[in-house]
């Protein structure tokens, strides 16, 4: 939900409607996040919680800071030059040069840390990595419960040893990012399905868990409930409400029938995420290098262009496998609707148990 789906609006209605409001940092800077979370407490005295993505590692035989001759003969940095250039003609028609790929490797981590230390919320999230030890601890030390998303029973392992409070355990039809600790190529398409996943990390680990990944009905909630998690996270099915900040367009695109499927790509981002298939997808996906956030950096201009173009060919549409479910309701209301779905689940399973 990075990038503005998930501003102080929605989180707040979530929140006031009995949910567990998040607010993604990610891609903000740390004074941008700070002023969000103050719009939070001004919409909601209800809980809330923070996601932040981890500072992403320099690539095998780069040196933080090289440049010239040295950045130019890494195989990373000539791979994304060679995706800029196929990007040209994206470009010269959306009008908007390409950004520039050394845009930062940080996403303001530390800064953004120091801020919920001094101000803490509830709770925080971590994605594309595992924090250290000091991390949670000094987190803990003011009142401060953290979560680590995890996609393997390896990184499930590694958030408990770090010390964190519990897991969000991400399924392969998870919209979005897949929130993998290494970013690791060869492993492209192994992903796990979320009740196999759930499954094992409940056999590996003792921490509680929130299950995502494709989550759009209450029957589903009751699911993975029933198959060990202590709770549901939504992301998509909350895209489509007035008050995410999603594009217009990407809105719309959740439930056309012009966009019949999802399909894990690095066309966007550098990095595997699951979005609707669209024309800059479909030809420039193949193409794309493992390099994220280079490759995020430098198409960031083209897909804002698109957006306010209104233009869903060239966007990043994020979206589950569950997308064709969106409803478009208020956001309190699809919590209230959800809500009475995962009751009417739990009867008909207790009626079924007793008949």
């Amino acid at each position: 939900m990075a990038g503005g789906g998930s501003r102080p609006e929605l989180v707040a209605a979530v929140a006031e409607a009995g949910g567990l409001g998040f607010l993604a940092a990610g891609y903000k800077t740390a004074d941008g996040m700070y002023q969000e979370i103050q719009q939070v407490r001004g919409l909601t005295g209800q809980p809330f919680g923070v996601n932040l993505f981890l500072p992403q590692p320099e690539y095998p035989g780069a040196s933080p800071g090289s440049t010239g001759a040295a950045r130019a003969a890494n195989p990373v940095s000539a791979a994304v030059e060679v995706y800029r250039n196929q990007l040209a003609g994206e470009a010269t028609w959306y009008r908007t040069p390409l950004g520039d790929p050394d845009g930062g490797r940080d996403d303001g981590y530390d800064a953004k840390l120091a801020i919920l230390v001094e101000d803490p919320v509830p709770l925080v999230s971590f994605t594309f990595g595992c924090p250290t030890r000091e991390v949670v601890d000094a987190l803990r030390r003011v009142g401060t419960l953290t979560v680590v998303t995890v996609t393997t029973v390896a990184e499930a392992r590694a958030a408990e040893e770090a010390g964190a409070d519990g897991l969000c355990v991400q399924g392969i039809e998870a919209g979005g990012h897949q929130g993998t600790h290494r970013d690791c190529p060869e492993a492209d398409g192994a992903g796990i399905g979320l009740l196999a996943l759930l499954a094992q990390v409940r056999e590996a680990v003792r921490l509680p868990v929130i299950a995502t990944g494709g989550i759009m009905r209450g029957a589903q909630i009751a699911a993975v409930l029933a198959a060990g998690a202590e709770l549901a996270q939504l992301g998509t099915a909350f895209l489509v409400t007035p008050e995410s900040g999603a594009p217009e367009a990407h809105k719309r695109a959740l439930t056309d029938p012009l966009f019949t499927r999802t399909e894990l790509t690095r066309a966007f981002s550098g990095r595997l995420a699951r979005g609707l298939v669209n024309r800059f997808l479909r030809e420039h996906g193949p193409y794309a290098p493992a390099a994220y956030p280079e490759v995020h950096h430098m198409t960031s201009p083209v897909r804002k262009a698109a957006a306010k173009a209104g233009d869903p060919q060239a966007m990043a549409l994020w979206a589950g496998q569950g997308h064709r479910l969106a409803r478009e309701l208020p956001a309190g209301q699809l919590v209230e609707v959800l809500i009475a779905e995962l009751d009417a689940a739990k009867a008909a399973l207790v009626e079924r148990g007793a008949a």
